[in-house]
């Protein structure tokens, strides 16, 4: 059961394909070298703010919303919610590999520091029809792999040192999916708003009352 407060009735909740090359932020220090949350072509209210992150190079759904409990109702509740990544991995994946992958791999989290990655959700796609190219992107012509992820845990890059781990690259990455809320047939750059009952249902998170 979900319960509202009325006094968080005002806040707003938006769904956003972040393109390539953009920060997941509206300030940046390095304003002039970035492209920003605020360059997309909509209006958003005063407050908004990223709930998570992706990395300049990474792309695909980002939340956004004014209300600042979510963050913490999202990653810091006891139970750990579901994240799925679209990856282009260099080169042709044999199964064997695949498997590694789905058992989980250490990582390098901090200078000396390792990580075992808890297992993973990962099978071999076709690449989606309608998908769009990104600027720089190799050709389809070049030995390339598909893979659709899926984590619980979000170490910094985590994907993309996964996929290294099993001596592949990381060649393009997008989040297609938070819980239940999907970036479905969304394009680059779009941002859609959505309800705020409906946001926190398909995220699976009940609110404070």
């Amino acid at each position: 059961m979900y319960l509202f407060c009325s006094r968080i009735m005002d806040h707003r909740y938006f769904l956003v394909y972040k393109p390539y090359k953009m920060v997941s932020q509206f300030i940046s220090p390095d304003r002039d070298k970035v492209n920003l949350l605020g360059d997309l072509d909509f209006q958003f209210p005063k407050g908004t703010h990223a709930i998570g992150r992706l990395d300049n190079h990474s792309e695909g759904l980002l939340l956004l919303t004014t209300n600042q409990k979510v963050t913490r109702l999202l990653f810091e509740g006891e139970r750990s919610h579901e994240r799925t990544y679209l990856v282009r991995a260099k080169g042709h994946m044999l199964p064997e590999t695949l498997q590694r992958l789905q058992a989980g791999v250490r990582i390098l989290v901090a200078e000396d520091t390792h990580y075992l990655a808890a297992p993973t959700r990962a099978v071999i796609v076709a690449k989606p029809a309608g998908l769009q190219p990104r600027p720089s992107e190799p050709p389809d012509k070049a030995p390339h792999t598909w893979l659709l992820i899926t984590l619980t845990e979000g170490k910094y890059h985590q994907v993309r040192k996964m996929v290294g781990a099993i001596h592949h690259r990381c060649q393009r990455l997008i989040r297609v999916s938070i819980e239940d809320i999907e970036l479905g047939d969304m394009q680059p750059g779009e941002v859609r708003e959505i309800g705020e009952q409906a946001f926190f249902e398909r995220l699976k998170i009940g609110q404070f009352v």
